[in-house]
């Protein structure tokens, strides 16, 4: 049996997570964190999730709720999880990153406690948004040079980081397809007189409205035909799913870092 432990366990995300482990064949919760002086300390992990008692209280205290665990997964802010990870690396424990939004730095930390721990992060932990990933890499060789590319991604107006990770993770796999260099031909922003759009160029476009779950949309295109390849996300349930999976097959994985794309057996 492999036991997870869950951070946020109160919030929406934790608690679909600690619904699906409990649903899911060879796992068990077995911690439940959340930030200290939170309303719901103390109180079984799996009533707040609507589950059913589980047995496990939620704690303030992620030493805590590690130690029966085999892995953690965490959907948090980038401050909390570098934390997280620290103590992961410690304690010797796996984990699934679920959070998005971490710069530059913070991924170089991930990178650090995956030569301890065996870390599964990924911008995105949604099956389909991984096959996507897969398709993408496979359109952007077989086309080649011909067609310029565009990304369009729409995410709800309390999302913080812009352009999201998955519309970068997007960009960085096409740029590599083609021989390029993301952080230079991506392109945020056009205004004015900005002269004609370059061939090696990859346009990145942000929408925030509503209670849009996310939209991603990869343009390609040519003269006199367009292709394009669209994922939307109907509910957070697939992230929650995507992350249930990756745990269970993180548990007895060495020392690494790893991503979707490896828990799908993409590549």
């Amino acid at each position: 049996m492999i036991k997870v432990a869950v951070t946020g366990a109160a919030g929406r995300m934790g608690g679909r997570i600690i619904t699906l482990i409990t649903e899911a064949e060879g796992l068990e919760v077995a911690g439940a964190v959340e930030m200290s002086g939170h309303d719901r300390l103390g109180e079984d992990a799996g009533y707040i999730a609507g589950c059913g008692n589980v047995g496990v209280a939620i704690t303030a205290s992620l030493e805590e709720a590690l130690t029966n665990a085999d892995v953690l997964i965490d959907f948090t802010w980038p401050e909390v999880t570098i934390g997280n990870a620290e103590v992961c690396a410690r304690l010797g424990k796996a984990m699934v990153v679920g959070t998005t939004g971490l710069n530059q730095e913070q991924r170089d930390v991930i990178s650090r406690v995956a030569e301890s721990s065996p870390v599964v992060f990924a911008p995105n932990m949604s099956v389909g948004v991984n096959v996507c990933f897969k398709l993408l890499k496979d359109m952007a060789k077989t086309l080649g040079e011909g067609f310029d590319i565009e990304i369009v991604e729409l995410h709800h107006n309390k999302k913080k980081d812009s352009p999201s990770g998955t519309a970068v993770r997007m960009g960085e796999i096409v740029a590599d397809a083609l021989d390029r260099d993301y952080n230079e031909v991506a392109n945020y922003h056009r205004e004015g007189m900005c002269g004609e759009r370059s061939q090696e160029e990859i346009g990145m476009q942000t929408v925030r409205g509503g209670d849009i779950v996310g939209e991603h949309t990869v343009y390609f295109i040519g003269m006199g035909e367009r292709i394009e390849l669209t994922h939307r996300a109907m509910s957070r349930d697939m992230f929650a799913r995507g992350a249930v999976r990756a745990a269970g097959w993180l548990a007895d994985k060495p020392v690494g870092l790893y991503d979707m794309q490896d828990v799908l057996g993409l590549k």
